[in-house]
């Protein structure tokens, strides 16, 4: 057996006899010592390429199988190796692995494959004799040896043949088995894949469904989205209408607000000059102290009523602002407005009439203090008593309604003094007719709309009159 514990490769079919010209044995003995070193030579074609777990083994002669060596040595790999080139190789195996009987055996070269791709001619191992070189110097012998090798050579050349045949069917049916296999895999793989494709068909059909559905439930809320943009938009469009209308409202009372800033500014300036001028009365007449402080009262009248337009400008403001939300109820309440718009109208009316009537009795008086400066005392003191208002009208009685020889002995210079026709505010006649203008013009609230001018004493018709222009808008 090999000095080595592997086992070589083996293999229970025999290949055809085209592979055992693969190696060629060379120089083979028929007969080799025993007890001695056999070195076995061969050679490697082209038709081979050599391999690592290739061996070389002894074989007896009527072998069948790969598996009935002997002993083996692992064929040694050659340095130099080239595809058109035939190689040289020995192997020697020891004396101490070989056989010790006399029976034929043969070289063999086997792959890794366990398949023979060599064989050589058969050898014995025993020694020779005188005896037996005497013995086959005989004829007779010689033949016999010659025709047993005959039979031997034919007998292995059959059993080559059936070798050579059977490897071949052993071929074919490996082929076959190796193709059924493949094609068995491809069915198997073919079997899986349809299943699978039929499991993503189920599943993709049921997708295309459920995507079905809910492109439907999609395209519904589509619409109803794009009606309600639609609706938004035309709300919006509407609001902006109204936003508009307000802030145009706003603006229009913002420039109110200032021309009323600029009033309450004339009317303080105004105001101080009274004072200074009051102050001068007071020292000339003492009787005017009266006057002075209704003066005051009156100032803090107008303070009053100033505070009141800056409130009633609060209430316009807070009404714009909640217009939008009181539209509806004022919608409702618009019969209610209609018949209180009759009635606010009738009192507008009279109110008209009133103011008229006023404005009539203003001219008279303005045309009366823009006379010529050359009247008589007498006609000064007539006039003052004309406009003068009745004692009881006064706290503490009037003091232009004394007797007489009061008004004749200042008949000198009433003549250069000018009367308020509303509060009956004395001014001097130097006075500029523009600050005597202003005066009068603080005692009267003016509409934004139609101009009319009303008393502040009559804030209430002055309401009414600003709240049917507010109904007329609507």
């Amino acid at each position: 057996m090999d000095e080595t514990s592997d086992e070589p490769p083996t293999s229970a079919v025999i290949l055809d006899s085209g592979c055992f010209s693969q190696v060629i044995f060379n120089n083979v003995e028929k007969c080799y010592a025993p007890g001695g070193d056999v070195t076995c030579h061969y050679t490697l074609t082209h038709n081979i390429v050599p391999r690592g777990k290739d061996w070389v083994g002894i074989f007896r002669v009527g072998w069948k199988t790969t598996r009935e060596y002997y002993t083996f040595m692992w064929a040694p790999q050659p340095s130099d190796v080239h595809g058109n080139t035939a190689v040289q190789q020995q192997i020697q195996f020891k004396a101490y692995y070989l056989p010790k009987d006399d029976e034929y055996y043969q070289f063999c070269y086997i792959d890794q494959d366990g398949m023979i791709r060599g064989a050589s001619v058969p050898f014995q191992f025993r020694a020779e004799t005188e005896d037996d070189i005497l013995v086959v110097t005989t004829q007779g012998e010689v033949e016999e040896i010659e025709q047993q090798n005959k039979n031997l050579l034919k007998e292995n050349e059959e059993l080559q043949a059936n070798c050579a045949s059977l490897q071949k069917q052993n071929t074919d049916l490996q082929e076959d088995l190796k193709k059924t296999q493949e094609l068995q895999n491809v069915l198997e793989f073919l079997r899986s894949s349809t299943e699978k494709m039929e499991l993503e068909l189920n599943s993709l059909k049921e997708e295309n469904k459920h995507l079905k559905e809910l492109n439907e439930c999609r395209e519904a809320e589509l619409h109803q989205f794009k009606e309600q943009i639609q609706n938004v938009t035309s709300e919006k469009e509407h609001l902006e209408t109204r936003l508009k209308t307000a802030l145009d409202h706003v603006d229009q009372l913002q420039s109110q607000l200032l021309s009323y800033e600029k009033e309450i500014e004339d009317l303080v300036r105004s105001d101080q000059d009274k004072t200074k001028q009051c102050e001068s009365l007071k020292e000339e007449n003492n009787q005017l102290c009266m006057t002075i402080t209704q003066k005051e009262e009156q100032k803090k009248e107008l303070q009053h009523c100033l505070e009141h337009l800056k409130g009633t400008e609060a209430d316009l403001t807070l009404r714009l602002q909640n217009e939008q939300k009181q539209n509806n109820d004022l919608m409702k309440e618009l019969e209610e407005q209609r018949c209180l718009f009759q009635t606010l109208q009738a009192k507008k009316k009279k109110s008209d009439e009133e103011n008229q009537k006023l404005r009539k009795e203003n001219d008279s008086l303005l045309r009366c203090l823009s006379q010529p400066r050359d009247v008589s005392p007498s006609s000064v003191v007539s006039q003052a008593q004309a406009f003068a208002p009745a004692p009881e009208n006064f706290v503490f009685g009037n003091p232009y309604h004394d007797a007489g020889a009061n008004w004749k002995a200042r008949a000198r210079g009433i003549d250069s003094i000018r009367k308020c026709p509303i509060c009956n505010d004395v001014f001097p006649d130097d006075i500029e007719a523009r600050d005597y203008e202003a005066h009068v013009q603080s005692h009267l609230l003016e509409c934004p709309v139609c101009n009319e001018a009303f008393e502040k004493s009559n804030q209430q018709v002055f309401d009414d009159h600003m709240l049917c222009h507010s109904l007329e808008r609507f």
